[in-house]
């Protein structure tokens, strides 16, 4: 499908290099087109494209650019969807997909390839890893690919037969799926967010719904029987459905008695689990949904649970110093992960909040506060952070770089206390991603100082 074409791949970034090295080795005709200008360290990468044959053009977007004629277009899942030239295409009927489509539909099908893709507002990527560690404990070849990192194409030419794929799919990603079926699909839960990307809530969980679309009743959908939305979403679905619930025992995958179950066999007890917070014994349940379709023994599962202590910046526990636990929760960056992430804890909280300001209401955060004892607020937001503390009467100090304000909740801490960086805001005032934010945080946490 992909052989002797022209391609136009919109955005350099790490899927754009993947797709540019997998589509010029098939003898296409490539071009590839950021509106950035070239950063200093992809200048390596581009050269090693240039010597495949692929062509450039940096710094701009020239509006005739579609003129030169493309079979396709393959978008990286930052550019905007209202981007001219996914709005030209529509018009020149040029299929605008992204390196995720174009992989899939470059999978050899005799190869029998088992996916299993994972979407949701919170905790798709907790999921994923988990389900990927769990089928490597049980000694699976499994593959983990998609928006956790890994882009699916650079894993097309080593699949062996009978493979799986783990994949998670960002909201972006699905904005421009048409072909793409996993055998598995996971949808861990729903609520508001990325509309800023989106333009609307509602184009958001039809997008997010897509996961489903193409499902046949050969395949599963395992979904969160305590998220409406979801539900709602599964009302279509041609596929196995299978459930899990952190409230009800039901028939599938749920809590009781302070442990996790199977249908009614019990998996494992919650106090064996080092993952911390109901949002990820819900995670652990959607992943052992998906595992055992594939046949993983109970053993491995408990063994993967009583060792993993959480994916990097998503509610990571970092250490514990002088009588206090620092948790790197730098991946939240909206509302409703920082909710998640203060239920987690019955201990005396200092919280680290704020960042980039795009309008975010922390007023949403009222009924979570209970354990908040103090609230550092950083970045770009920092006032409005602190108008929320002190309308709640929460001793609320404003620093605008996380450094500061660090050693200022340091300061008003007391053993026993969870200091905890969970912004509830993108980091692209002060960071280009906020991976580097959650590194900077763990580092201050090693630079303390052990008392006598």
């Amino acid at each position: 499908m992909f052989e002797n074409k022209k391609i136009l791949i919109l955005g350099f970034a790490r899927s754009g290099y993947e797709a540019a090295k997998f589509l010029s080795k098939r003898n296409n005709k490539i071009l590839l087109n950021d509106g950035k200008e070239l950063k200093e360290e992809d200048i390596q990468k581009k050269e090693e494209l240039e010597q495949l044959g692929v062509e450039f053009l940096f710094g701009s977007h020239p509006d005739d650019l579609l003129d030169q004629g493309f079979d396709y277009i393959i978008k990286n899942p930052g550019i905007a969807i209202d981007h001219k030239y996914i709005q030209k295409a529509n018009e020149f009927n040029i299929p605008v997909i992204n390196e995720v489509e174009m992989a899939y539909l470059s999978i050899p099908k005799e190869k029998n390839i088992k996916i299993i893709a994972i979407t949701g507002t919170n905790g798709k990527t907790t999921t994923t890893t988990l389900i990927y560690e769990f089928l490597k404990e049980e000694g699976k070849k499994v593959h983990l690919a998609g928006n956790i990192g890994y882009p699916l194409c650079s894993f097309i030419d080593q699949l062996e037969e009978n493979d799986i794929l783990v994949t998670e799919i960002s909201c972006q990603q699905l904005e421009n799926l048409d072909k793409f079926k996993p055998n598995i699909a996971v949808i861990t839960n729903i609520s508001e967010a990325h509309i800023e990307f989106m333009k609307t809530y509602e184009h958001y969980k039809e997008v997010k719904s897509r996961l489903l679309k193409n499902l046949e009743e050969h395949d599963v959908a395992i979904l969160n029987m305590e998220n409406d939305i979801v539900m709602d979403m599964g009302k279509k679905v041609s596929a196995e459905v299978k459930y899990f619930s952190s409230k009800n025992e039901i028939n599938g995958c749920y809590l009781k008695d302070q442990a996790i179950y199977y249908y009614e066999e019990r998996i494992i007890e919650t106090k064996d689990v080092l993952l911390r917070g109901m949002h990820n014994n819900e995670n652990i349940m959607a992943a052992i949904l998906a595992v055992k379709e594939l046949e993983v023994k109970t053993e491995s599962i408990q063994n993967v649970l009583k060792r993993f202590q959480g994916v990097e910046h998503r509610l990571e526990f970092v250490a514990s110093k002088n009588g206090r636990k620092f948790y790197n929760d730098t991946e939240a960056t909206n509302i409703k992960c920082t909710q998640i992430a203060l239920s987690a804890f019955q201990e005396p909280i200092i919280l680290i909040l704020g960042g980039y300001e795009r309008g975010q209401d922390f007023y949403e955060l009222k009924d979570y506060v209970q354990k908040v004892k103090t609230i550092i607020a950083i970045g770009s937001c920092r006032q409005r952070v602190k108008e929320f503390g002190e309308t709640l009467n929460i001793p609320t100090f404003d620093n605008e770089f996380l450094k500061d304000g660090f050693q200022k909740g340091y300061e008003m801490s007391e053993k026993g206390d969870i200091i905890l960086l969970s912004p509830a805001s993108a980091s692209w005032d002060q960071y280009k991603e906020c991976e580097i934010r959650g590194a900077e945080f763990k580092n201050l946490v090693k630079e303390i100082e052990d008392e006598d």
